[in-house]
């Protein structure tokens, strides 16, 4: 069973960083195209930022570019999101996801139209509020 769980939210000033982290289980992150998720209350999903270790390729949605960064540790098979100068509307709980490579025809594809349903896998989610 492919199982992701998130850590590293919180309650964060507006300026201020988070870094979150999630854990692979039951399959090796590194043979898989992965991203970050986030909603809002009352808002769409929205795709932070995906990257394909396949071809090294990375998307960041234009919200989060120059402030968020994605990476992936092997030797612990976890993906991280570093989260620099967080602003209010950064406000949403955050999904890790992972899916076979060969199942996207590009990684921004990957982070525009992924949905629960079609990854391979997706956690459970971390709050991060980012408040005065």
């Amino acid at each position: 069973q492919l199982q992701l769980v998130e850590s590293g939210g919180g309650l964060v000033k507006p300026g201020g960083s988070l870094r979150l982290s999630c854990t692979a289980s039951g399959f090796t992150l590194d043979h898989y195209a992965i991203g970050w998720f986030r909603q809002a209350p009352g808002k769409e999903r929205e795709g932070v930022s995906c990257h394909n270790s396949k071809d090294g390729s990375t998307y960041y949605a234009d919200s989060v570019k120059d402030r968020f960064t994605i990476s992936r540790d092997s030797a612990q098979n976890t993906m991280t999101l570093q989260m620099n100068s967080l602003k209010s509307e950064d406000t949403a709980v955050y999904y890790c996801a992972a899916i076979a490579p060969q199942r996207i025809t590009s990684i921004r594809a990957m982070c525009l139209f992924a949905t629960k349903t079609n990854l391979d896998s997706w956690g459970q989610g971390t709050q991060v509020t980012v408040s005065s």
